[in-house]
């Protein structure tokens, strides 16, 4: 008789281990597959770190970066200032109000024709869209290559000096120029930005900046401090800030001047985002001294109480024709030194070790201030007869 045949090995296994080792053998293929490729990949050099962007070769140039409510009314001023610049070395941003379009009807300089942002903000004063209208404006212009100096600007803004004249002396600057300064008398810190912003990193200062590349990119890059200060800086809408009035003007900036009623008490960190936002980066990131601790934008500050110690009806002089003449412009070329009485510091203006007239803008002017300076011609500019043929 044959011999009866012996069961295979895996039929003589009870069926519960049988189905495990038919499993470990179909996962074996694919595992061994991964250990080889781990092993093949620990051999390999790490991946080479990409090259650092070169640095842009021609010659650079200044971004105007506009905050404006609507259109601009002094256009026909910075159009003179523009004319006799060069165009390859300037470039022009507006950050106006959602819907509104920069174009032959709205402006009479072609600087300005659609330069307006493509999705701006609603922008309300005193609030964290205000930083986040500036924010926009440095992502805009950071995207040419060419531009190298970015300059914070209003739409009452003029400028003080001639294009070349303006550009020399922001391209020769290698620092970044921001008003910075510690105000201990200020309630505007609120204890919860902590860890994020500590109190002796609290700073404050003009919203009229000057950034250099590098610094115009921190700023847009920035999320945890912008975070911070969308959640804890703005200001405290109580019955004590009355409404507009019902007829006033609401293009871009929804205008909430604070009327402190009478026997209404001091409110806490009531805070101004656009006047701390980019000096507490900067002294957060320990870069302050890569900056010039003062602003290129002069602004005449009117204390209309009585009291000194009320600083809440404090607002800003306008400029007008007759007090822009040669002689009041002159007096603001002539400074070249600002004094911070809470920091016990007298700021001389330098550039690159130079010292030069420290500002290079003004503000608040009217039409009929800008006029003034067009007219008198002492920035090198054309007379508004001829200007004003296209306006």
């Amino acid at each position: 008789m044959p011999a009866a045949k012996r069961p295979s090995a895996s039929w003589a296994l009870p069926p519960g281990r049988r189905a495990r080792a038919h499993l470990c053998l179909r996962l074996a293929a694919p595992l061994s597959f991964l250990l080889l490729l781990a092993a093949f990949l620990r051999t390999q050099p790490p991946p080479a770190a990409p090259p650092p962007a070169k640095p842009f070769a021609g010659p650079g140039k200044v971004a105007f970066l506009f905050l404006a409510r609507a259109g601009l009314p002094l256009d026909f001023l910075w159009d003179a200032f523009l004319r006799n610049g060069d165009e390859g070395r300037f470039s022009v941003y507006v950050h106006s109000a959602p819907g509104f379009v920069l174009d032959r009807a709205t402006t009479g300089s072609r600087y300005f024709h659609g330069r307006q942002l493509a999705r701006p903000v609603k922008v309300a004063w005193g609030e964290p869209t205000m930083v986040e209208a500036e924010k926009m404006l440095f992502a805009a212009a950071l995207e040419d290559p060419a531009n190298q100096r970015f300059v914070l600007l209003s739409d009452s803004c003029v400028p003080l000096y001639n294009f070349t004249y303006t550009y020399t002396y922001l391209m020769s600057s290698p620092k970044s120029i921001v008003d910075s300064f510690v105000d201990k008398t200020e309630k505007r810190y609120n204890p919860n930005m902590a860890p994020v912003i500590p109190k002796d990193k609290w700073r404050k200062g003009s919203q009229w900046i000057m950034l250099i590349r590098k610094h115009a990119e921190l700023v847009v890059d920035d999320k945890h401090v912008f975070k911070v200060f969308r959640k804890h800086c703005k200001m405290i809408v109580t019955k004590a800030l009355l409404g507009q009035k019902p007829n006033a003007r609401r293009l871009g900036f929804v205008f909430r001047r604070k009327q402190i009623l009478k026997g209404v008490a001091e409110k806490e960190h009531d805070c101004i985002p656009d006047e701390h936002y980019v000096q507490t980066i900067f002294s957060t990131k320990g870069l302050e001294d890569e900056i010039e601790k003062r602003t290129l934008t002069y602004t005449s500050w009117n204390q209309s109480s009585l009291d000194p110690k009320d600083k809440m009806t404090w607002h800003p002089t306008t400029f007008e024709y007759d007090t822009s003449s040669p002689e009041h412009i002159n007096a603001i070329k002539s400074i070249d030194h600002v004094n911070y009485e809470v920091e016990h510091r007298t700021e001389w203006c330098q550039c690159n070790g130079t010292s030069v007239p420290c500002f290079l803008f003004a503000r608040k002017f009217s039409y009929g201030g800008a006029m003034h300076i067009l007219e008198d011609g002492s920035l090198g500019l054309q007379k508004s007869a001829q200007l004003l043929v296209n306006f």
